[in-house]
């Protein structure tokens, strides 16, 4: 779909006049005609704007001229997974699993490995050749490339050793000491709690990624403990397996 009738079309859909959207995006009523006539594009700035009114990609919106991939992992991007910055601006260079809340979530390429061949092995591809696919592939990406530059390094490090002296510090009785968090997925870890009146309620978020990791219980048994983190909160639970009747320890905010 061209330009002109994709703005025709979100401007529409979002119930908006002409004279409304310009209100909004702060031009002319005749400019938002002249980009739904064809005769010009919005500039830089004003598709910025364009993209957070309408929940759309800056690509998306020039008619995805662009094939674009994470630069951290190199998956394809569409509007639902692509990043977005902490004022709500689209983040085109990356997935919203390896940036999220304006934090990168990968300094060590071996973590992010083990969590992309869980989710992309299968019975055309094994694990095997996953690993060898990436090990080849990730190097040639631009966060790989220079993320000392981008600060991803020292945030995400310090981020990390943060939580873990915060989580260590609520002395849970029967959970070892947090030694290391790796990058997690919401919808692998976000379990269902039941509450006393018999409802369930679930915490995290199934499209954000997380700091965390599960740990034996010290007294034995076969329930593990689970630990999920950001830059909000810290949440623990214990389960058995496979995630199997979920309690929840404690949920603070940070």
């Amino acid at each position: 779909m061209k330009t002109n009738e994709l703005l025709l079309k979100l401007r529409t859909k979002h119930g908006l006049s002409q004279d409304a959207l310009a209100e909004k995006v702060f031009v002319t009523r005749q400019a938002v005609s002249r980009w739904e006539n064809g005769d010009t594009v919005p500039n830089t700035e004003t598709l910025k704007l364009l993209s957070r009114l309408y929940d759309v990609s800056i690509n998306t919106l020039l008619g995805s001229p662009m094939k674009l991939i994470c630069q951290c992992c190199g998956m394809p991007l569409e509007d639902s997974s692509t990043s977005k910055e902490k004022d709500g601006f689209f983040n085109e260079n990356y997935c919203k699993w390896c940036y999220a809340d304006g934090e990168y979530m990968y300094s060590d390429m071996d973590d992010l490995i083990d969590v992309c061949v869980k989710n992309m092995a299968n019975e055309k591809f094994s694990e095997e050749d996953v690993r060898y696919y990436l090990r080849e592939t990730l190097p040639k990406l631009d966060y790989w490339k220079k993320y000392r530059e981008l600060g991803g390094y020292g945030a995400i490090e310090e981020l990390k050793n943060k939580l873990a002296e915060e989580i260590n510090a609520l002395n849970i009785e029967g959970m070892p000491k947090v030694t290391k968090l790796n990058s997690l997925v919401g919808c692998y870890v976000n379990l269902e709690y039941r509450l006393p009146n018999g409802e369930t309620v679930k915490f995290l978020d199934d499209s954000a990624t997380y700091l965390g990791t599960q740990l034996e219980c010290e007294f034995g048994g076969d329930r593990c403990f689970g630990v999920a983190a950001n830059t909000d909160f810290i949440l623990v639970a214990t389960y058995g397996a496979n995630g199997a009747d979920p309690e929840l320890v404690i949920y603070r905010k940070r």
